[in-house]
């Protein structure tokens, strides 16, 4: 049995996540901005078999909220021994373009709050001296494209924090999984063109995930295929790569 925390529970890689511990009697404690869907998910995990289902609304981007939300996680679980960060937003890169508030709120959602939200779930792993924090960031970070750069900025920052933040905790006991999804079937990537062959559905992601945490993979590419395909794609010369308007 574990007792877990998820940041973002509403979202559809979070969810196919907690489906999974929830066949295996954990506790959770769920995190997210809409407060009636957050029940629904609650209610859920519940007819699935979790122990126990807390819920809490917040924003994540309210900075302020984060210390109460994190006191009533561990009141709620004593303690926490996976916690998943799975939020996000993908900007519309040619609008952001033209906007620098949007340019920094883009930024924020995606990798401030982000960055917050770890150094705070951070602070109670190294006091326990155990504990595995999973966050989700992206393969887009791995190299800057015109068609979504600044998504992919802030994913890029998210995984940096994450490398230091594994290194900072390994002495404590405590483990950071950074996880980097390509295209998945979710209300983000509705809508866009994507090649049928390379988006993964949100179970088979979560199956991944779930298993990296048990594993304690490092940095997860999810599906497996995208480490060759961004391999590549971080190594392709940058005199042809700027050419090519990816």
């Amino acid at each position: 049995m574990k007792r877990i925390l998820i940041i973002g529970a509403n979202s559809a890689i979070a969810v196919a996540c907690a489906r999974l511990w929830a066949g295996r009697n954990c506790e959770f404690f769920l995190v997210a901005r809409n407060a009636s869907k957050l029940d629904q998910t609650a209610a859920d995990l519940r007819a699935r078999g979790a122990r126990s289902v807390t819920v809490h609304a917040m924003d994540a981007t309210e900075y302020g909220a984060h210390p109460a939300m994190f006191g009533h996680a561990v009141g709620a679980l004593k303690q926490i021994d996976v916690a998943l960060i799975s939020y996000g937003n993908l900007p519309v890169q040619k609008v952001s373009e033209h906007s620098t508030a949007l340019t920094l709120k883009e930024f924020e959602t995606n990798c401030t709050s982000v960055i917050a939200l770890m150094n705070v779930v951070a602070l109670q792993l190294e006091l326990q001296r155990t504990g595995t924090l999973a966050v989700l960031s992206s393969v887009a970070g791995d190299r800057g494209r015109a068609s979504n750069y600044l998504y992919g900025a802030a994913k890029a920052a998210v995984s940096t924090a994450c490398e230091g933040l594994r290194a900072r905790m390994y002495k404590a006991g405590v483990h950071v999984v950074t996880i980097k999804p390509g295209f998945v079937d979710t209300p983000m990537t509705k809508g866009l063109a994507l090649p049928a062959a390379l988006l993964a559905q949100p179970d088979q992601v979560a199956q991944q995930i779930v298993r990296a945490i048990e594993r304690k993979t490092n940095t997860l590419y999810t599906p497996h295929f995208w480490q060759l395909i961004m391999f590549i794609i971080r190594n392709i010369p940058q005199a042809l790569f700027k050419r090519l308007g990816l």
